[in-house]
């Protein structure tokens, strides 16, 4: 079942960075005891009923469902959540946004984004088969440190084996679209050892993924982006291991390490589309130049916890994060790599990679004041460095230069119940310190206006150091005078840095020192929300409404064939209706969820917003249908997404979006020796432009993409 905690934000570094490797409790855990639901990820050993956090909990059935209808695990969170924005079915999330913000994806706390160059990959750093679920966290709030201004994404991976011997499981899946056409073909194998003696146990294993073509509604290939990169035509490979030790009653040490790497196979390139006639953009057979694009990510992570060290709760943890990301490259579009010095304008190929690396820890210690149990109390630090760069790896030219980032953050959380826990006030402060260290570089030359009639270098930037801090509030109050009925209030400030490396290659001026640059201060959001949430019986229903708001914001905005960044004010309110009925019919439920976004933003600068987020920045309204039955062996779910219309206030009307809905099924049947899973994507074959390409670049024929039409995935796994 999918777990659904709906309360507010404010407790202690939400840091997710709690190993969930450490503090892996029984899957009965997450159950429900009295109406609390004690969730193991929130860095905290307080039911998450008394945390003032809006969270959702998809556990590992709900999740391998989803996995098996859309086969990732991002689609999977934005098929469940309202306030996710559709997602592009690309290798590239930019423009998926959480609550109108862009989200955090962590994998046991680690986060995966780059901070100082937003790759917009950090959705596919490793394979769902090792996910044991995935725990989102709502709304901007600095707890989690930064990025997630609007909320996390957290993959917890798969927990250790309790039973003594040797255990696993393995998966075989095979895909195809409703035309079962050839190349449409594609299939998965994975499987999972593990081994448990004693004090000691380990997992390893391997899951190998092979896409085939994608066809839209209309039997068409999809078109082929190969500049951000494509899950179509692609295969993958992702390796997991784990290595525990019960170090004594209470204490535990814990190893991961996974490898993933996703690369497309390089068979297509785009036919244009003609978005006069609503023809989308199609893929032909053909061999793209350069490199096919490529998403690496390598990390491991070690993590000690104690559940009883003085009376309290130890969690700490040390990572390494390593991740190249290879983007295709084209010719004609992408004039920002253009430079007569060395080829003529017009002519030269290039294409860029991604290269970061980032290390770093997370400690923090919770308990009960002594003589005064009823306040619980946590102190921790957190400490992250990156170094990133972004390099046109076809001419060996560098357009990010290497930049270095560090994050130091202490804080400190309290959560005080009062009146036999009716009342519940919870608060904390977190202080972030910040340091961004970039040396002299040149831009390309194509940010100078003169290179298209001569040939020219680009603008010479003074690089520097700047330091930014800033102490983040947040405070939350609960009130729950029957079980299962709740109201709350929240107020939490969110804290990140802007994409660092836009900024720093698109400079096209002379002098600019960056030491005192505005465009890369920290981006400080604003978020407040209230709420109520009824849990009684057949009953699970929740409201929320929010609002927040950031002086310098930061957009993306389509400039000369490449996002760029702009720091505008940006204020984005949002109404959040979910509604979930257990029926009288025996394993039946029904359910529904909507969510309303309204985001605005100063395009003129005068400090009033006056005009409406566009598709790249914000979702659309969506309201969702389902129905899940479980019954003994027999399990299926129906749902069905309807993306509402929209027009964009300050916008052109050829950026308005006409909507369009989508149905999923799916079917599983456990048998003795395994179970067996028939689900199908887009069931009624439904032909759409998809939402990004709609509202965003929709007179560019070259990337007017159609959604992926009807397919079917048929899959067989088994525990042993």
């Amino acid at each position: 079942m999918r777990i659904r905690v709906r309360s507010l934000l404010a407790v202690s570094s939400l840091a997710l960075a709690m190993p969930a490797l450490a503090q892996q409790a029984p899957e009965d855990a997450e159950a429900e005891t009295q109406g609390e639901i004690v969730v193991t990820g929130a860095r905290t050993i307080l039911p998450a009923n008394a945390l003032p956090l809006t969270i959702d909990v998809i556990d590992r059935a709900t999740l391998d469902q989803q996995v098996a209808i859309s086969g990732s695990v991002v689609d999977a969170v934005a098929n469940l959540t309202p306030s996710f924005s559709p997602t592009r079915q690309k290798l590239s999330g930019a423009g998926e946004t959480l609550r109108g913000r862009s989200p955090l994806y962590a994998i046991n706390g680690i986060p995966q984004s780059t901070p100082l160059r937003d790759g917009a990959r950090d959705g596919f750093t490793i394979d769902p088969f090792f996910i044991d679920r995935v725990e989102l966290i709502y709304g901007s709030n600095a707890l989690q440190g930064i990025g997630g201004t609007g909320g996390i994404v957290n993959q917890v991976t798969v927990a250790p084996p309790r039973e003594e011997g040797l255990s696993g499981r393995a998966l075989v899946q095979g895909n195809a679209d409703t035309g079962f056409h050839g190349d449409g073909l594609g299939g998965k194998v994975a499987a999972l050892l593990a081994w448990r003696a004693g004090r000691f146990d380990a997992m390893v294993g391997a899951a190998y993924d092979k896409r085939g073509a994608f066809y839209d509604g209309q039997g068409r290939r999809v078109g082929t982006d190969l500049t951000q990169g494509e899950t179509q035509d692609s295969q993958s490979w992702s390796l997991f291991a784990r290595l525990g030790y019960a170090l004594g009653e209470t204490m535990r040490l814990d190893l991961i390490a996974s490898r993933f790497e996703l690369k497309g196979d390089g068979d297509y390139v785009a036919a244009g589309g003609d978005y006069r006639i609503d023809l989308p953009t199609s893929s032909v057979r053909g061999t793209p130049p350069g490199v096919p694009a490529t998403n690496r990510t390598e990390s491991v992570a070690l993590s000690l916890t104690d559940s009883a060290l003085w009376g309290g709760n130890l969690v700490s943890q040390l990572f390494y994060n390593r991740s190249r990301d290879t983007y295709g490259g084209e010719v004609a579009p992408i004039a920002t790599f253009q430079d007569a010095r060395i080829a003529p304008v017009g002519t030269l190929f290039d294409q860029s990679q991604n290269r970061s690396r980032k290390f770093g820890g997370k400690l923090s210690y919770e308990r009960a004041i002594p003589g005064f149990e009823a306040l619980t109390a946590t102190i921790g630090f957190d400490a992250l460095w990156d170094k990133t760069e972004q390099r046109l790896i076809a001419t060996d030219r560098v357009w990010v230069p290497p930049a270095e980032f560090r994050s130091l953050a202490p804080f400190a959380q309290a959560n005080l119940a009062l009146f036999d826990k009716a009342l519940r006030l919870a608060g904390g402060v977190r202080h972030e310190s910040v340091k961004i260290t970039i040396d002299d570089y040149t831009t390309l030359a194509s940010y100078n206006p003169a290179h298209r009639t001569a040939p020219v270098s680009g603008y010479a930037v003074s690089g520097g150091s700047p330091e930014f801090s800033d102490t983040l509030w947040n405070g939350g109050v609960i009130v729950e005078p029957l079980a299962g009925i709740r109201a709350y209030a929240s107020y939490a400030e969110g804290y990140t840095v802007p994409d660092v490396g836009r900024i720093a290659r698109a400079i096209n001026r002379d002098g600019v020192d960056l030491d005192d640059y505005l465009d890369l201060t920290p981006i400080v959001s604003n978020n407040r929300e209230i709420g109520v949430e009824v849990k009684r019986g057949p009953l699970d229903a929740s409201a929320s409404y929010f609002w927040s708001s950031s002086d310098q914001g930061s957009l993306l905005v389509l400039v000369g064939g490449s996002y760029e960044v702009q720091r505008q004010r940006v204020e984005i309110q949002g109404l959040e209706l979910n509604l979930s009925v257990r029926t009288p019919l025996p394993g039946l439920t029904v359910s529904t969820g909507y969510a309303h976004l309204l985001g605005r933003t100063d395009s003129n600068g005068d400090g009033a917003v006056d005009q409406d987020l566009d598709g790249a920045n914000i979702s659309p309204d969506r309201f969702n249908l389902a129905a899940s039955y479980v019954h003994g062996p027999l399990s299926a779910r129906l749902q069905t997404q309807f993306f509402l219309s929209r027009r964009y206030d300050g916008l052109a009307r050829i950026y308005d979006f006409g909507g369009y809905n989508v149905t999923d099924a799916s079917i599983r049947y456990q048998t003795r020796f395994g179970g067996l899973t028939l689900s199908a994507q887009n069931l009624f074959d439904a032909f759409y432009i998809d939402y990004y390409s709609d509202t965003v670049r929709p007179t560019d024929n070259a990337h007017y993409f159609a959604g992926r039409g009807r397919n079917f995935t048929l899959g067989w796994d088994l525990r042993f």
